[in-house]
């Protein structure tokens, strides 16, 4: 089951949020502040809901060097409040499908085979030992074939 973690400080709102997705077959955790969040990212997870409130222009339209900031820094796309559920299914859906890991949380690549499910990996068919840590960060480059991250970002997330 693909793991969602939804980091949102209005309660009531992360409720809603993690109850829709666990309803659409995803296991939802919901963290109220980012200090949890930061714990709870010792675990895999496949995709982070983040509420980030950006500076407002005229109370309308959200400021566009925000928007470049949080997209520099690597968010894959965002959502203005209040959101849709169903749209954010959609996008959960596609940017999981974009990521390969939807379906199946195993990955072949060359003589190496990984199941996240079970924190195993294989090279040609024997076990390797790896720490939770050395495999989240593994998994998670060989899930992004084609992205490239600083060790900033991966000691962010690990």
């Amino acid at each position: 089951m693909i793991q969602v973690l939804v980091v949102e400080d209005d309660v009531q709102l992360n409720k809603i949020v993690c109850s829709y997705l666990r309803n659409s077959g995803f296991e939802a955790t919901g963290c109220l502040n980012a200090t949890d969040a930061y714990r709870e990212m010792y675990n895999l997870y496949e995709l982070i809901i983040l509420d980030i409130m950006m500076p407002k222009i005229n109370g309308f339209e959200f400021d566009l060097p925000s928007k470049q900031k949080g997209f520099q820094l690597g968010i894959d796309d965002y959502m203005v409040k209040p959101v849709e559920l169903d749209e954010l299914i959609l996008r959960v859906r596609s940017l999981l499908r974009r990521a390969n890991i939807e379906l199946e949380r195993k990955l072949t690549v060359g003589n190496l085979f990984m199941d996240a499910d079970a924190m195993s990996a294989l090279v040609d068919g024997k076990e390797v030992a790896l720490t939770t840590r050395e495999f989240n960060i593994t998994y998670k480059l060989l899930s992004y074939p084609n992205k490239t991250f600083s060790r900033a970002q991966l000691m962010d997330e690990f």
